[in-house]
């Protein structure tokens, strides 16, 4: 399998070829399935909280005498029991993140790109590179790649001047190859990637 490499200008330069083994079998969608929760997850604050009985305002002090009375004992007005009394196992701030099989991750990030190429939805270029750092240029550029949408740039190392070109840019980003992953792929309308960034992936997903 081949695809066309573009310029900037989306004029052919050259080719490069796929492996039928990554991107022409099944796409796995259990897998981006399971990526994507992942990463979805790993993304959640968790910074709820709730009180418990020592962290609710209120005398320890016992209301009343413990026999005696003909009222039910208790030891403290802060009890679960009583109306703005702490919670009982009440959700306490922490991380959702977890962590899946290596190659889970691959094959899931696999599985995007094989989708999006059986799509038509990669576009190979020569370079992501500017000069200037002009948001006007870099949606230029987009435009005569035929990006529009969400979209997601990928290179080796992102190229400073574009990266800061197309932040302001809506659903654009520009991520480095290596950090990548199967959210961000198959979220995107459009990938635009780099010769040497694809050749990167395969290497790395093979």
């Amino acid at each position: 399998m081949q695809l066309d490499v573009v310029n900037g200008n989306n004029e052919k330069v050259g080719a490069v070829e796929l492996g039928d083994e990554l991107f022409g079998g099944r796409v796995n969608a259990e897998l981006i399935w399971e990526s994507v929760v992942r990463a979805n997850a790993a993304m959640r604050r968790g910074t709820h909280a709730t009180k418990n009985r020592a962290l609710v305002s209120g005398s320890g002090k016992k209301p009343w005498r413990q026999k005696g009375t003909g009222r039910a004992r208790v030891g403290e007005i802060r009890n679960p029991l009583w109306r703005k009394g702490g919670t009982v196992f009440g959700p306490q701030p922490r991380s959702y993140e977890y962590r899946l099989p290596k190659k889970v991750e691959q094959g899931a990030l696999r599985s995007a790109l094989a989708q999006k190429v059986k799509d038509g939805a990669l576009v190979v270029v020569d370079e992501l590179a500017t000069e200037t750092i002009k948001t006007k240029a870099a949606a230029e550029m987009l435009a005569r790649l035929g990006v529009s949408g969400k979209a997601i740039l990928l290179d080796v190392v992102p190229d400073q001047k574009l990266a800061k070109s197309v932040r302001n840019i809506a659903d654009v980003a520009f991520i480095a190859s290596s950090r990548v992953t199967a959210r961000d792929i198959i979220g995107a309308s459009r990938i635009v990637v780099t010769r040497g960034a694809l050749e990167k992936l395969q290497a790395a997903l093979s």
